[in-house]
């Protein structure tokens, strides 16, 4: 008897368990059949889908925003266009890179290889290059990637051989089109030329940006539109070719690049000889602005 009630008992433990078991497997089951549904529906729905890719393309974005505002202020900006550091204890083998004249057409090319080397850069953008929504598109992606973004006049008009309204228009006008597009307003600007007026440096200065030319480049000379050649002077500071036979490398030295085919190419060999002769390349973003 006892034996027979000792049976009975496995038995009913074992029809528990196994129900137990059944309902968990129907309630697996039921999870994945939901969530199944529930990816069909976000492929029946493109719409939905789109809404979840902007809504994370915009998290990111916000993302960058905070980490660039977070940086530290480590350097200024002396009157001959050098980076300094504000503390003693700062690097100052440093080289700011700045590209202007985009987003013309290598722009975007040049920000992927700069991205994938971590080297930061100032793409200082012209208004008459941001006039389709593909160019547009493309500023977007660059400032997305993290990198600063400078105003460097709507038409690329030299500034000193126009009144001072056309002056304030061609600024203006310009860091409008860009917060429109970043919906951040430029922090630096450059004139076409490196020509500034009076006008000009003090509508800059209330606009908070901080005005920027530069201590070489050299790709805009016709001798040094060859990738090679442009390397070359890059990194050395050198250009024979332009006149300079002694290199203007140095700490804080402000390197001035183009949206064009053969900085495109060479950029990232120039990039590489500079950290090999010993060079960071400094953030832009931990540059001080003014007041």
């Amino acid at each position: 008897m006892k034996q027979f009630f000792m049976i009975l008992v496995v038995l009913t433990l074992t029809i528990l368990v196994g129900c137990n078991s059944t309902q968990n497997m129907d309630s697996t089951d039921q999870n994945q059949k939901e969530n199944r549904q529930q990816e069909t529906e976000k492929k029946e729905n493109p719409e939905d889908q789109k809404q979840e890719n902007n809504q994370a393309a915009e998290t990111n974005e916000d993302e960058q925003k905070t980490t660039n505002r977070k940086k530290e202020t480590l350097y200024r900006m002396n009157d001959n266009w050098l980076l300094k550091p504000l503390k003693e204890e700062t690097n100052d083998q440093v080289v700011l890179l700045t590209i202007d004249d985009a987003p013309k057409e290598y722009a975007i090319e040049m920000a992927e290889t700069l991205k994938v080397l971590d080297a930061p850069a100032i793409f200082f953008v012209n208004g008459h290059f941001l006039e389709t929504e593909k160019q547009k598109n493309v500023l977007k992606k660059i400032h997305e990637m993290g990198f600063a973004i400078g105003n460097h006049t709507y038409n690329h008009t030299r500034l000193t051989e126009v009144d001072s309204k056309t002056q304030k228009q061609e600024i203006v006008k310009l860091n409008d089109v860009i917060k429109q597009i970043t919906g951040e307003t430029p922090k630096f600007f450059r004139a076409p030329h490196g020509a500034n007026t009076d006008h000009v440096k003090k509508l800059v200065a209330d606009k908070g940006m901080l005005l920027m030319n530069w201590t070489y480049g050299y790709d805009y000379f016709k001798p040094y539109m060859d990738a090679e050649k442009l390397t070359e002077a890059m990194i050395t500071g050198k250009g024979p070719e332009a006149g300079v036979d002694y290199s203007l490398l140095q700490p804080g030295a402000n390197l001035l690049m183009h949206d064009r085919e053969w900085t495109a190419e060479a950029l990232d060999d120039i990039v590489k000889g500079l950290r090999d002769k010993g060079y960071e390349i400094a953030d832009p973003h931990t540059i001080q602005l003014p007041e």
